[in-house]
């Protein structure tokens, strides 16, 4: 696949009633194997606040004091694997960053915590890193270029991209 030509653009027609506007992905709720390794890494390294806990088995935290952007639980999967590569389910959950510094402070945290990264794009829209957390879920930490900066294609529509994100430079930001 070549790495900067444009995606595909949903056609109007396949959408003849658009969801609300307003309407928002409001949090993700996690299957993990090891609660107390889950909570280490979500709150401890990427900064997250516990908002509650139920005892050993499941565990919500948030930012900015909302009442949960993510849920953690062991119903399911305590002592269990990753999904094998190939299979269906969650390619990613992104969390979306206020600033590039608030983007940098987290590239900090994580090399500060020895969490490898699997990739840095830059996607004209936005700049993203992408890693996994103990339990192999994938994720995305980005923040949006404003919108004047957005590529556009010729006849105006959005030309996303995916190029090699400048880390050095992100780590300046902070």
């Amino acid at each position: 696949m070549n790495q900067t030509a444009p995606l595909h653009t949903i056609e109007p027609d396949l959408t003849p009633n658009p969801i609300h506007p307003g309407a928002r992905i409001g949090h993700v709720h996690l299957k993990v194997a090891d609660l107390d390794r889950a909570l280490a890494f979500y709150c401890g390294v990427l900064g997250f606040t516990l908002k509650q806990r139920y005892g050993r088995s499941a565990a919500f935290v948030s930012a900015g004091g909302y009442h949960h952007h993510i849920g953690l639980n062991t119903w399911e999967s305590e002592g269990g694997s990753p999904p094998p590569r190939g299979t269906t389910g969650l390619f990613h959950l992104a969390i979306l960053y206020p600033t590039r510094a608030a983007l940098a402070d987290a590239l900090k945290r994580i090399s500060a915590a020895g969490v490898e990264l699997d990739g840095a794009s830059d996607h004209g829209v936005s700049e993203a890193l992408y890693l996994n957390d103990p339990d192999g879920n994938g994720i995305e930490l980005y923040w949006d270029k404003e919108p004047e900066e957005w590529p556009l294609t010729e006849t105006g529509e959005l030309a996303m991209v995916t190029r090699p994100l400048d880390l050095e430079s992100l780590a300046k930001a902070a």
